[in-house]
C-alpha cells in the first residue's frame, strides 16, 4: 500500500477513529487502526468489539492494499505535522513496517497483519431512516446527562431511543434516567421510523456520535435492529452494539398533577445555584428552595463551612413551599434550557418534581427532592 492525503483530511478521520480505542486491553489488534487504500479514498476502521467507526477520506492512492498501526501513536504523529502537510504512507508488509513521511519527517511504525483485524458482523436492520444532524443532536445532547454511571444498573447506562406518541403524535423519543432525575426529549417521527424497535444506545456511543452531529446541514442516516444500532454520514459510519435489558417504565415516574407552578429566568436560576452551593458540603449539596408570592429563596446551611442564601424574583403564585435538592442536578437541569425561561411544576415536598422549557412539552425533565 502506497497513498499521498493532505494532512487535515488524515487528522479528522483518524481522530474520529482513535477515540474509539480502548486504551487498556489484552488484545494488542484492537489498540490499532485498520487502514484501507483502494480507487481513490483510504477508509480507517477501528472497534473495540462493542463500537465500530469506518471513516473514509479523500486520497492519492498508488499502490492499494491495506495494514493495521497504533491507533493513539498514528493520531499523535498527524496532530503533530504542520497544517497542509502533504502525508504519504508506505506499507512494507514483509517488515511489518508502515512508514509515515510529511516534508523532512519520517517515521516508522509497526503493523500487525489486517487479516487479524476484527470487524464487527453486518446486521439486518428492521428500520431505516433518515434525520437532520440537529435534531438527533437535541435529542441526545438533552438527555445524555442523566445516563447512569452505576455498572450494577446497566440497562440505564445509555439513552433510550424509541417511537412513542407525544403530545403531537407519534414521536421519536430519547430518556435516559439514572433513579434520581430523568429526561425525556421528543422530535417528530421521521419516515421510516414507525417500526422501529426501542433501543438502550450505551454511553460511549452517545459521546461517539456527538461528534457526528456537528455540521448542521448533515443528513444523518439512522439503520436499527433489536442488537445493533447505525449512524452514517456520507464519510463516516458509526456502528454500535445497543445494550442488551429492558428499559424501565419511566411513564409511571413522571408527574402528571402537579399543579404548583414556578416560572423562572433559567439562566439567573443556574448561577444562582451554583452560588449558593459553594459553601455545600460535598457529600449532599442540597439546596433548599422556599416559595412564596412571587419570590424564590435559595440557600444553603452547611454547619462546617457556613451557610448562603440568594433570592430570585420569580412567578409564584401558590402557597408557601420548601423542597431539597441536590445542587448539581439542579444546575445541569437548568442548563437544559434553551428558552428564556424555566417552568417548575411541584406537588409536595417529597414528591418529583417537573420541569420544562416555557410551554414546550418536548422536554421535559423529572428531579427527585433530597430532605434538607
Amino acid at each position: 500500500m502506497k497513498i499521498s492525503i493532505e494532512r487535515g483530511a488524515l487528522l479528522r478521520a483518524v481522530a474520529q477513529a482513535q477515540s474509539v480505542v480502548e486504551r487498556r486491553n489484552t488484545i494488542p489488534i484492537l489498540a490499532n487502526v485498520l487502514i484501507e487504500a483502494e480507487g481513490d479514498a483510504v477508509r480507517f476502521r477501528a472497534t473495540d468489539l462493542d463500537i465500530e467507526v469506518l471513516d473514509r477520506a479523500p486520497a492519492t492512492v498508488e499502490r492499494a492494499g491495506g495494514t493495521t498501526v497504533s491507533a493513539v501513536t498514528f493520531h499523535e504523529i498527524v496532530r503533530k505535522l504542520p497544517d497542509g502537510a502533504l502525508v504519504t504512507l508506505a506499507d512494507d508488509a514483509a517488515a511489518g513496517r508502515l512508514s509515515v513521511s510529511a516534508g523532512r519527517s519520517h517515521f516508522t511504525l509497526a503493523t500487525l497483519p489486517k487479516e487479524d483485524f476484527p470487524v464487527m458482523a453486518s446486521s439486518e436492520y428492521t428500520a431505516n431512516f433518515a434525520a437532520p444532524a440537529p435534531v438527533l443532536r437535541r435529542l441526545f445532547d438533552k438527555s445524555r446527562f442523566a445516563i447512569s454511571t452505576e455498572e450494577t444498573r446497566y440497562y440505564l447506562n445509555g439513552v433510550y431511543m424509541h417511537v412513542a406518541e407525544g403530545e403531537e403524535g407519534p414521536a421519536l423519543r430519547c430518556v435516559a434516567t439514572d433513579g434520581h432525575r430523568l429526561a425525556r426529549i421528543d422530535a417528530p417521527l421521521p419516515a421510516g421510523a414507525e417500526g422501529m424497535p426501542g433501543v438502550i444506545v450505551p454511553r460511549k456511543t452517545v459521546g461517539e456520535l456527538r461528534k457526528l452531529l456537528d455540521d448542521d446541514d448533515a443528513e444523518i442516516a439512522v439503520s436499527v435492529s433489536e442488537t445493533k444500532v447505525r449512524f452514517a454520514t456520507p464519510d463516516i459510519t458509526l456502528t454500535s452494539k445497543v445494550i442488551d435489558g429492558t428499559f424501565p417504565d419511566y411513564g409511571r415516574v413522571i408527574p402528571q398533577n402537579n399543579t404548583r407552578r414556578l416560572e423562572v429566568d433559567a439562566a439567573d436560576f443556574a448561577r444562582a445555584v451554583d452560588r449558593v452551593a459553594t459553601v455545600s458540603s460535598e457529600r449532599s449539596r442540597a439546596v433548599k428552595m422556599t416559595m412564596e408570592d412571587d419570590r424564590l429563596i435559595l440557600s444553603v446551611n452547611a454547619p462546617d463551612a457556613g451557610a448562603a442564601e440568594d433570592e430570585l424574583p420569580v412567578a409564584y403564585q401558590d402557597e408557601h413551599l420548601e423542597i431539597g435538592f441536590n445542587a448539581k442536578y439542579l444546575q445541569e437541569i437548568a442548563s437544559q434550557v434553551d428558552r428564556e425561561n424555566a417552568v417548575f411544576l411541584f406537588n409536595s415536598s417529597g414528591d418529583p418534581t417537573l420541569m420544562r422549557e416555557g410551554d414546550d412539552t418536548s422536554a421535559i425533565y423529572v428531579v427527585m427532592p433530597m430532605r434538607v
